[in-house]
């Protein structure tokens, strides 16, 4: 007996950019949207001896489910580099990673690409999730980033090497690129990620190793993206023939004319950098850090509007699995900050994050968009996000996720405290005490050096002692 479901009288965005209809009503059959229209008509079209679910959304709107294509699962939230790459064992690391994706989905992403991450974490989680084994958005996965001596992720002394659990895979030759894209593909990957620079200072790969890379990961069926900050290796990406291009901070016109001729789509990726320059200072991010970000910004809103304005398609990325990025928070933002910072419109932002951005998932066009057909992966959401986007930041307003025709259900109490972290880099200070930062230049008057005697250092010690053991105690009560 086929399983239907069906919506009534929503306010219908369909994902195309079309302007939204209201009083639409949509039946499910299964996993897939059978018939869009009104409810009496398409309550009719169901076997009376069939059960059937029914969802008002009245005053509320129906639209698909978000779309991440930049969405990092191994990340486990990290504070640091060295958390990425060299703490915490691939058991754990995968553990964490399959609690994570829970939080994904229940702020309405149904479907993430991940480009890149630590082991072939991502390809086991992308299985787990589709055998029902995690609860998780669909999922497509990248292996590790493969990068060059100057490119992004090759971040440590040549003494120490390119760990295993590195995010990146380094490879200075062309056989090397060639071998680990090989490997990667027989281990199950959905794309290949190259990594440019870490800021477009240069181009990292010369234009025959991009365009020798993409002819075999075609060769391969796999598509392949690229990590390009900077206006050359965007450039020559688009020579090359790439499937899907990240950032884009900083473009020429004649590499923005390059792109939006091309149709290659471009995946900005702004939460990232948005979330560190705003409110970096809440959670401790360095302010030479968050200066970066600021000016990084301004750089990338120049290049987006003209990259808008000369017709280059974007799709919606977050870089989401960084501590200031964490899963489940702050997806629907990068929406905003597209139109902040490309001039995109309400509808544009959604279609960014809905249609357009099915490219970079394994259903293709059959997700992102509520049509006849189409996998069900909905919401409703509580508001209309066309007329104001932030209607989508606030989560509390996603009152009903739908993957695959069904309802997913979520414990709200217990992914909030759902928060596990790999292992902490072993900091001793944030700054260097040095005798001129306590004393200026001496002893200030009133504040002498203390001196205890011999049994004043014992009592302290004792003292400190009974603190540790009090504290112990209450844990274990």
């Amino acid at each position: 007996m086929p399983s239907w479901l069906l919506i009534t009288n929503a306010n219908l965005i369909d994902g195309t950019g079309a302007t939204p209809i209201p009083g639409t009503s949509v039946l499910v059959r299964d996993k897939l949207i059978h018939r869009v229209g009104d409810a009496d008509s398409l309550r009719a079209e169901v076997p009376q001896v069939d059960d059937i679910k029914v969802i008002d959304a009245t005053g509320k709107t129906l639209m698909p489910g978000l779309i991440d294509a930049h969405c990092h699962m191994t990340y486990g939230e990290s504070r640091a580099q060295e958390e990425q790459d060299l703490y915490t064992g691939v058991e754990l690391r995968t553990l964490i990673a399959a609690a994570n994706a829970t939080k994904v989905l229940s702020a309405g992403v149904t479907s993430i690409s991940q480009p890149g991450g630590s082991y072939y974490i991502g390809v086991g989680l992308r299985e787990g999730i589709r055998s029902g084994l995690v609860q998780g958005p669909r999922m497509t996965a990248a292996g590790r980033y493969i990068t060059t001596s100057n490119g992004l992720t090759d971040y440590y002394p040549t003494s120490v090497g390119n760990p295993d659990g590195a995010i990146g895979k380094l490879a200075n030759t062309l056989p090397e690129m060639v071998n680990e894209l090989r490997r990667q593909v027989k281990n199950g990957v959905d794309f290949i990620k190259l990594a440019d620079s870490p800021y477009g200072q240069w181009q990292a790969f010369t234009n025959d190793e991009m365009k020798q890379l993409a002819e075999l990961a075609h060769n391969l069926c796999r598509p392949i993206t690229v990590h390009a900050r900077g206006s050359a290796e965007v450039s020559a990406a688009v020579d090359a023939g790439f499937d899907w291009i990240m950032h884009g901070n900083v473009m020429t016109d004649e590499t923005i004319d390059k792109l939006a001729a091309s149709q290659i789509p471009l995946v900005p990726t702004l939460l990232l950098l948005a979330n560190l320059s705003d409110w970096g200072d809440l959670c401790g991010v360095p302010a030479n850090q968050r200066d970066g970000a600021r000016r990084m910004l301004e750089k990338t809103s120049d290049s987006l509007h003209r990259a808008h304005a000369a017709g280059v398609k974007m799709l919606t990325g977050t870089d989401t699995g960084f501590s200031v990025t964490p899963y489940g928070e702050w997806h629907a933002r990068e929406l905003e900050l597209l139109m902040v910072y490309a001039g995109m419109t309400e509808l544009e932002a959604i279609r960014s994050a809905t249609k357009d951005a099915a490219i970079t998932t394994s259903l293709g066009d059959q997700v992102g968009e509520v049509a006849e057909g189409k996998y069900a992966d909905l919401l409703v959401v509580n508001g209309d996000p066309s007329k104001n986007i932030r209607v989508l930041v606030d989560k509390r307003n996603i009152e009903v996720v739908i993957q695959g025709g069904a309802v997913v259900e979520f414990n709200d109490q217990e992914l909030e405290t759902r928060r596990a972290y790999p292992e902490r880099v072993m900091t001793f200070s944030l700054d260097d005490l040095t005798y001129n930062k306590v004393y200026g230049e001496g002893p200030p008057e009133g504040h002498p050096v203390p001196m205890w005697t011999r049994d004043q250092s014992k009592d302290i010690a004792a003292d400190l002692r009974r603190r540790e053991l009090d504290a112990r105690a209450v844990v274990d009560a």
